[in-house]
């Protein structure tokens, strides 16, 4: 066997089970959401009515403290964090098939989804329009930090050359 099967396959198998492992945390974390609502229901809430920032009165315009507008935005969190978990199982399946270019693509659109989420949703919305970075007890920026770094990082393994399985080894001088 060459080395760049070899390396072919564990580059398969790398992209195969880190898709895998990203899918399974998104899937936990729809689950907890859905089987424990009030927790990060509360979170939320808490995020948009900027109620633990330093009430500046340049930013408190942003606050949103209708309930319904809130568990609006918590409910869409939870259908996208679903959503992205059945995507990225989808694309770990194909990658579990062999099938390079559908688990890449397929793969993609749930790491992107991932991405925009805690990127866009709760580092930028969350963490700078509506200031949570100022809130000691309602701060999310870490952990979207933390799901950001796996998820690029799967997302740059799933774009790797692998190789061409069929390709004859190269000659070392």
């Amino acid at each position: 066997m060459s080395t760049t099967t070899n390396t072919s396959r564990a580059l398969h198998l790398t992209a195969t089970l880190l898709t895998g492992a990203v899918a399974l945390y998104m899937a936990l974390v729809a689950l907890g959401n859905i089987t424990d609502f009030g927790t990060n229901q509360q979170f939320v809430r808490h995020v948009l009515a900027m109620d633990t920032t330093f009430k500046d009165d340049d930013l408190m315009w942003r606050a949103v403290t209708d309930e319904r507008l809130q568990d609006a935005a918590y409910v869409a969190i939870i259908v996208w964090e679903a959503v992205a978990a059945l995507v990225l199982l989808h694309g770990t399946w194909r990658w579990a098939r062999r099938d390079l270019p559908g688990a890449r693509r397929i793969s993609t659109y749930g790491l992107l989804m991932v991405l925009l989420l805690f990127g866009a949703g709760f580092m930028a919305i969350g963490g700078e329009w509506f200031a949570m970075w100022q809130s000691k007890s309602w701060n999310g920026l870490d952990a979207a930090t933390r799901v950001i770094l796996l998820s690029g990082i799967v997302l740059l393994v799933n774009h790797l050359p692998a190789g061409r399985p069929d390709a004859p080894a190269t000659a070392r001088p």
